[in-house]
């Protein structure tokens, strides 16, 4: 846990991924200063959130590797962001998520559930499962912030799919805060547009409200803000982001 100065930097920005850095359970907080901080960064995966006055110290401090979703809290944030990184900075839009606790149609969403074909199976994550979703790139972020499958297995409870014994798609949190999830749902390219994620999305939320856990969700494009509509969430608002690149 963080000092008041620190979360009133972030104060009503409700991102469960912010959320679980403050709870002291994922991520890493920048600070201009530890005692009195006037800016404030939280980067967690492959996301980092500006707060407060913006900092060209801080925003050079984060973690990067080859690609970085920056997201600034004010229009300040996103005038330094351009100015330091460039070309290498496209801004897009991504897509809040209300978190609405009791918005869910268990019965929908087990209708949804059991849509699944017969050739497919639907299981829990175990030791198994985690270790071949980090074994391939489409689906490493179901795993990704987690170290291996003891903390996973302590803090967080995924779903997946499987087709002839191998794992096609997913949904597991990307970050984990006291009560709730952020949920990461991925699919094997050769394998979408055939209602898997819909789900398994499904599932995993069946199986968070039954242990009292919200499952959060954050859309990074339309598709996305459809899927989440279809399983109950509602659309808050749009907001801005930059995808850094060191590929140019």
């Amino acid at each position: 846990m963080y000092n008041e100065k620190v979360t009133a930097l972030f104060e009503n920005w409700e991102e469960a991924l912010i959320w679980s850095c403050l709870q002291g359970y994922m991520g890493t907080l920048i600070t201009d200063d530890e005692n009195d901080p006037k800016s404030a960064i939280i980067d967690h995966g492959d996301f980092s959130f500006c707060a407060g006055l913006p900092n060209e110290h801080l925003l050079n401090s984060i973690s990067m590797d080859r690609f970085k979703l920056i997201v600034p809290r004010n229009e300040e944030w996103q005038t330094l962001i351009e100015l330091v990184f460039a070309k290498k900075a496209k801004k897009v839009l991504r897509y809040a998520i209300k978190k609405e606790p009791d918005v869910f149609d268990k019965e929908k969403l087990k209708s949804y559930v059991a849509s699944l074909d017969n050739d497919y199976e639907i299981r829990l994550f175990d030791s198994n499962i985690f270790k071949s979703a980090q074994s391939e790139s489409w689906s490493a972020d179901l795993c990704s912030q987690f170290k291996d499958y003891s903390e996973y297995q302590n803090h967080a409870i995924g779903v997946a799919i499987l087709h002839c014994g191998k794992l096609v798609s997913g949904a597991s949190p990307y970050g984990v805060y006291r009560n709730g999830i952020e949920i990461e749902i991925d699919t094997k390219p050769e394998y979408r547009g055939k209602g898997l994620a819909t789900v398994c999305g499904a599932r995993l939320i069946l199986e968070c409200l039954a242990k009292n856990i919200y499952p959060s969700w954050d859309a990074h494009d339309l598709r996305s803000v459809h899927l989440a509509e279809k399983l109950g969430y509602h659309l808050s608002h749009s907001y801005v982001t930059y995808e850094i690149t060191n590929e140019v």
